[in-house]
């Protein structure tokens, strides 16, 4: 391990590989000082390891560093039954709420059920030590939108993402969780899963503006964001958002995004390179912390040493970010599921 490795303050959130942290891990995690974890279904068991896990975590690197985890509910969903609540997919959760709505409170029982349902979420993730979750998604579906993220977005039309994903969002910083919004600028025009491909998005920049930037720059106030590994051909037709410096500023400059800026996983095949090219280009275009999920600990030493270490404005917007995470108030967690179950039912009010 270098001495470069052991000072605080790494540009990267990192995975770990298994239900439980080896002393190797443990070791590398205390020297690279990652900003932060994220756990995948690999890692997860029951709550009771899981609360020993994340403890564990925070252990090796002395502080009360965030961890996070993909829970948006449906297909992706790392905490599953028997210990955790089986979520409807977050598109057919909208539509069943509009279709048990009474005239005219379709929108209104879809917003009260979408913060609902993320309450509900982050106080099961916060009883296990997690206190980040990678949600809401705040991509326009439409027609051409890829299989693996269609029922992940919340609708077609940008205005309703824009009230479902703030609700989302309310829902998980009253549960003392911090969201991360995604796939900024907008993920919903792909026709490539960006696991395994490059996405190329050749729409004029006009519409992108209206129409898949709107509800990122509706919610450029919240404390963090995911980056989309793909090409806007019409800002730069070289090099995905992740990697991309005009992107990037576009991000900041445009969408109006102030927060901390996290690449979405480096391991996805839509990056060209080693993991450690791909995270130097991440942190060169201005993206200020590096996202690597596989648990592979050969890997993560690379990405630790590419990444190096947040930039001094990367450093104030994570402290920032930590500043939202706040202790959730005590709530009825029974009640808010019976007013969920009503809502979705058809019985409930808004």
């Amino acid at each position: 391990m270098t001495t470069a490795m052991s000072t605080a303050g790494g540009a990267t959130i990192l995975g770990c590989i298994g239900p439980t942290l080896s002393s190797d891990e443990s070791a590398f995690f205390r020297a690279a000082a990652p900003w932060g974890f994220i756990l995948f279904a690999r890692n997860v068991e029951d709550p009771a390891q899981l609360r020993r896990l994340t403890a564990e975590l925070r252990e090796s690197v002395g502080r009360d560093a965030p961890i996070f985890v993909d829970q948006e509910g449906g297909r992706v969903q790392r905490l599953r039954a028997p210990h955790w609540t089986e979520w409807l997919p977050p598109l057919d959760m909208v539509k069943l709420a509009m279709a048990s709505a009474a005239p005219g409170q379709e929108l209104a029982v879809a917003v009260r059920a979408m913060w609902l349902r993320y309450r509900l979420i982050a106080a099961e993730l916060r009883d296990v030590g997690i206190d980040g979750n990678c949600a809401p998604c705040l991509d326009v579906a439409s027609d051409e939108t890829h299989p693996f993220l269609r029922n992940r977005c919340y609708s077609d039309d940008p205005a309703i993402v824009t009230r479902l994903g703030r609700a989302a969002a309310d829902g998980h910083l009253a549960g003392g969780v911090l969201p991360i919004v995604k796939h900024m600028p907008g993920h919903g025009r792909a026709t490539l899963d960006s696991h395994k491909d490059l996405p190329m998005v050749g729409v004029p920049r006009n519409i992108l503006e209206k129409h898949d930037f709107a509800p990122f720059r509706a919610l450029a106030d919240l404390p963090l964001a995911m980056t989309a590994h793909i090409i806007y051909s019409a800002i730069d037709p070289d090099h995905p958002a992740t990697t991309s410096p005009r992107m990037v500023r576009t991000m900041r400059e445009d969408i109006g995004f102030c927060g901390l800026l996290i690449s979405d996983d480096l391991s996805m095949n839509a990056l060209s390179g080693n993991v450690a090219e791909r995270a130097a280009a991440t942190i060169a275009a201005g993206v200020d912390i590096a996202l690597h999920c596989s648990g592979n600990l050969d890997e993560m030493e690379a990405v630790v040493l590419a990444a190096g270490h947040m930039t001094p404005k990367a450093y104030q917007r994570a402290q920032s970010a930590l500043q939202a995470r706040t202790s959730p108030e005590t709530v009825d967690i029974g009640a808010l599921r019976s007013d969920l179950s009503g809502l979705l039912d058809g019985q409930g009010h808004v």
